[in-house]
């Protein structure tokens, strides 16, 4: 009896063994790590870097604003335009995501104002070193281009600022690192119900009767038939005179003998053929 029982339930417990047995997470390299003087001198430099290279490029701008015509002051103003600028553009061009508004532009101004800054320096140098003269005064294109700059940078500045910014929605699906481990419920046999004692058939009621089908509505050629057609109701055929004064009742005027009889009453019964078989009325016998 128990090598009988210990035979029906082994099965079922290899196939929840089978089932809940937890698969083996493969193991992943560690990342290498970074020495901490390295990323000290990462961190520190670049901001550093970034100081000395506008210190070192802010002579120039300058030097390019006072050939322009500003004020020797005024002139620094110059610099402070194109680096506000270069790092503005950069910044919007690698924040906002591929086909957001405004990223094209945001691209194509970073790459003018790092084109601006870097044609600065040897235009200013050129003048410097005497390669080109300023005397008696600048060149013509010099002080358009340059005196463009400003404008130029506050309107790109004030479109990237005006363009609405499109942040991609983080998904809720974020994929769980534990083990999906699924159970299988094997249901229990359902005891057979005993057999139940015999019932009287149940009473067979009558079939409910079909209602009857609506005929469809009549459209006559002549709307003055409808004004006859319930004189037939009473079950017989009515008479000229009563169709006569079924007509002046409605509103359609005296109307003749013939038109009663040979258009309108025709019609009415060409519609409903068994109309014509009622017997006549008695008060309309001699003129039917």
């Amino acid at each position: 009896m128990a090598d009988a029982k210990r035979s029906r339930t082994t099965p079922r417990r290899r196939l929840l063994r089978r089932i809940t047995r937890r698969t083996p997470t493969p193991r992943t390299a560690p990342a290498p790590r970074i020495p901490w003087w390295a990323t000290l001198f990462t961190d520190a430099g670049r901001p550093i870097v970034a100081i000395l290279v506008m210190v070192m490029c802010a002579p120039g701008e300058h030097h390019l604003g006072v050939l322009a015509g500003w004020d020797t002051r005024l002139a620094w103003g110059m610099a402070s335009v194109l680096a506000a600028y270069a790092g503005i553009a950069a910044v919007v061009a690698s924040r906002r995501p591929a086909g957001a508004p405004g990223k094209t532009s945001a691209v194509v101004g970073a790459w003018l104002a790092l084109g601006a800054a870097m044609a600065a320096q040897p235009v200013s140098h050129l003048f410097v070193t005497g390669h080109w003269s300023a005397t008696p005064h600048a060149p013509a294109w010099l002080v358009i281009t340059v005196s463009c700059v400003p404008p130029l940078v506050l309107g790109h500045l004030l479109h990237l600022a005006a363009t609405p910014v499109v942040t991609p929605s983080a998904s809720v699906d974020t994929p769980s690192s534990a083990p999906v481990v699924e159970r299988v419920e094997v249901p229990e046999p359902v005891p057979a119900a005993p057999p139940m004692p015999e019932q009287a058939p149940a009473p067979q009621l009558p079939a409910a009767e079909p209602e009857p089908e609506q005929a469809p509505a009549i459209i006559y050629r002549d709307p003055r038939c409808a004004a006859i057609r319930p004189l037939y109701d009473d079950g017989a055929r009515p008479g000229t005179a009563a169709m006569r004064d079924a007509l002046i009742a409605a509103g359609h005027g005296r109307v003749g003998d013939s038109t009663i009889r040979g258009q309108l009453r025709r019609e009415v019964e060409e519609h409903e053929p068994h109309l014509a078989d009622l017997p006549p009325a008695l008060h309309a016998t001699r003129t039917a």
